[in-house]
């Protein structure tokens, strides 16, 4: 199995965020698949237990599992959002759940990512949906928080190329070094992204990001839902493409 997964080293929240907020019993029901191929993705020994043949395949071959219908309603779909890029119509939704402390996440921003936009988002097939899902600890939430406040000033995902940079990781996300992302994100009014990045607007719409990828069983970063169809890990740009094209034809 691949271990191209990041795991926090403690416990990533406190247990009242892991509980399914509204999203609808039949959505916590089916969205059991991605907990369990997150796990599979990065565990050395998975073990599934006899109700897991769906989850087993969606790890190891996540076209074969097949979409959950439930979880596409998890797209947002919103043409304003500033967390995402691509044609809200667009029939290919991924839902991606990541940290910028991750390194996985990283190598996903770098390697990947920029080949699923430009052989997809640019066509108009896929739409990327960003979700924060901070899991190593309060420079986790700090650069989340901060990468939503880039995006209230149409910056988000040059703030995302800033703080996932070969590198960039190393330096931390402390408050100085989060004022440089944004500067050289090229967010236009520091004194407001100073302001949005502490406020409680910033606070909720992380926890609100966060609380979903808990109630869905995510437990590593990158995991994401392609049309509903769980993919755990920076997994190579061929897996991705599978997915996306069987969901495409649908």
């Amino acid at each position: 199995m691949p271990k191209n997964t990041s795991k926090p080293s403690r416990p990533a929240a406190p247990a009242k965020s892991r509980k399914p907020f509204l999203i609808g019993a039949a959505v916590v029901a089916a969205a059991a698949v991605l907990g369990i191929a997150s796990y599979q993705a990065s565990s050395p020994d998975p073990k599934p237990t006899v109700n897991d043949s769906a989850a087993s395949a969606s790890a190891s071959d996540p076209a074969a599992a097949g979409a959950h219908p439930e979880l596409m309603k998890l797209a947002r779909r919103d043409a304003k959002d500033p967390l995402a890029q691509g044609r809200a119509d667009a029939p290919v939704v991924m839902i991606e759940y990541a940290d910028f402390k991750c390194s996985y996440c990283g190598k996903f921003a770098r390697d990947t990512e920029p080949q699923l936009v430009k052989k997809y988002v640019d066509n108009g097939t896929l739409r990327i949906e960003w979700r924060n899902f901070p899991i190593f600890g309060a420079e986790s939430e700090a650069a989340a928080r901060g990468a939503w406040a880039a995006g209230q000033q149409g910056r988000f995902w040059q703030f995302h190329a800033a703080a996932y940079a070969e590198g960039a990781k190393e330096k931390g996300f402390g408050g100085d070094r989060l004022k440089e992302l944004a500067e050289e994100a090229g967010v236009p009014d520091a004194a407001r992204f100073e302001k949005d990045l502490d406020s409680d607007a910033a606070k909720a719409a992380v926890k609100k990001d966060q609380d979903e990828a808990y109630a869905l069983g995510a437990s590593s970063t990158p995991s994401f839902l392609i049309n509903g169809t769980p993919l755990a890990g920076a997994q190579p740009m061929a897996e991705f493409a599978q997915v996306i094209e069987a969901a495409a034809k649908k």
